[in-house]
């Protein structure tokens, strides 16, 4: 078989690296793909813009790709899966309809309230001044979200009124985010412990994956800004299966069978952001691809084809799905300055890789010549390990990460936090 690939950051070098794994695959072609996706077996990549859908869609027919996968939620909500599918080819993610469960956090809430689906109370506003007027009834802490796509960072936990009336100003008035905050949804604060549940799924055919959970704050103890990710770990033990079972039977199954109903069957990776309060599991916000980082602590541990689970899925069939026992923990290295603006072409080199079930994938780096790589984006590195136990693979990750100083670059020193404290109960 011949794969592409469409995007280039770390979730599309993990897709790449496990599906090259696979027996079936010949060729994989990536675009953009990166400079580390290149270097992967089987792997070739193609300069082409995700947002160039035209050319994305031939040199995916020259390359004649037996199947498309879709890494980045851009497209997706775009509708490349769609003219994928017009043309001929097998994709591997959701129509442009469906995707707007993630593209517009409005949409998704909405379909939340009209089928029952538990999350956090709400109002959606395309008036400053309405919205302000909104925050300040309801009162602190409260989520400022801009509605459309804002590459994981148009999310604002305001602790005080003023803190969320700024957040307004910030995504309505001043367009930090761009068209995504042309409307905003403001929501009530949800308290509990985070948790990203991921499942492949076709029409009502969902399968769960393993759990996973993301530190989104830029700093240490959860402080600073909300950025894509920092790091990640998997899977989640503070949370027994019969949550799981629950998180399963009241969201992922329930929001497959909705979209059933509207007319718009999702097909692909449905990722439910769940905040785990003491009411039961409730959405934070759906995505509809891969989480990142979370793809690289989850595709390590899968042991099933990849490749076999999509075309099974596709065709309607309940593959099992065998995982490692291993757990598997990823820390982010990401330029200084993340999520705000920071500089590009810093130069570094990356530790060589001795233990077994260790794996650096790539977010945003370019290779030089002698080994050296510069940075060219926001999350640059991310080091994944599997080991027997959290604890070991931890100490494993950083240890590694702590062989050399980082400038122009920095990483979280607690990832896997809560899991460490809940341990210690």
């Amino acid at each position: 078989m011949n794969i592409f690939i469409v995007g280039g950051g770390g979730r599309e070098h993990a897709i790449a690296w496990k599906v090259a794994q696979s027996d079936r695959v010949t060729g994989i072609l990536a675009a953009p793909g990166s400079d580390a996706i290149a270097q992967l077996d089987k792997c070739e990549v193609v300069n082409i813009s995700v947002d160039d859908h035209d050319e994305l869609l031939q040199a995916a027919k020259d390359f004649q790709a037996d199947l498309v996968i879709v890494g980045p939620e851009a497209p997706l909500v775009a509708g490349f899966t769609d003219m994928c599918e017009h043309a001929g080819l097998r994709v591997f993610g959701p129509s442009k309809q469906a995707a707007q469960l993630e593209g517009s956090k409005q949409f998704a809430k909405d379909i939340m309230q009209k089928y029952d689906i538990p999350t956090a109370r709400y109002g959606t506003f395309t008036d400053l001044e309405a919205a302000k007027a909104y925050v300040t009834e309801q009162g602190a802490p409260i989520v400022v979200k801009a509605d459309g796509l804002a590459a994981g960072k148009g999310v604002v936990v305001a602790e005080t009124v003023a803190e969320a009336h700024e957040a307004i100003e910030m995504m309505m008035s001043s367009r930090a985010f761009g068209d995504a905050g042309e409307s905003v949804v403001i929501e009530e604060c949800l308290i509990g412990e985070e948790l990203s549940f991921m499942a492949f799924v076709h029409g009502e055919l969902v399968i769960p994956m393993v759990t996973a959970q993301d530190h989104k704050r830029a700093f240490d103890r959860d402080q600073g800004p909300n950025t894509g990710g920092m790091g990640a770990y998997s899977p989640v033990p503070q949370f027994n299966d019969a949550l799981l079972k629950e998180a399963e039977k009241r969201v992922l199954r329930p929001m497959a069978t909705a979209m059933v109903k509207e007319g718009m069957p999702f097909t692909g990776i449905l990722y439910a952001g769940l905040m785990m309060t003491n009411e039961g599991p409730k959405v934070i916000e759906f995505n509809t691809r891969f989480g990142d980082p979370e793809a690289q602590v989850v595709l390590p541990r899968l042991v099933t084809d990849l490749v076999d689970i999509m075309e099974a899925i596709m065709d309607g069939h309940e593959i099992p799905i065998v995982w490692r026992d291993e757990v598997c923990v990823g820390v982010v290295l990401a330029s200084e300055g993340y999520p705000g603006s920071y500089e590009k072409g810093v130069e570094f080199t990356i530790p060589n890789l001795t233990k077994v079930g260790q794996q650096w994938f790539h977010a945003g780096t370019r290779f030089k010549e002698d080994a050296t790589w510069t940075n060219a984006g926001g999350r640059v590195l991310l080091l994944s390990t599997l080991g027997t136990s959290f604890e070991g693979a931890l100490e494993d990750t950083y240890e590694i990460l702590m062989t050399r100083e980082w400038p122009g670059l920095f990483y979280r020193k607690d990832i896997g936090h809560k899991l460490l404290e809940f341990r210690d109960r």
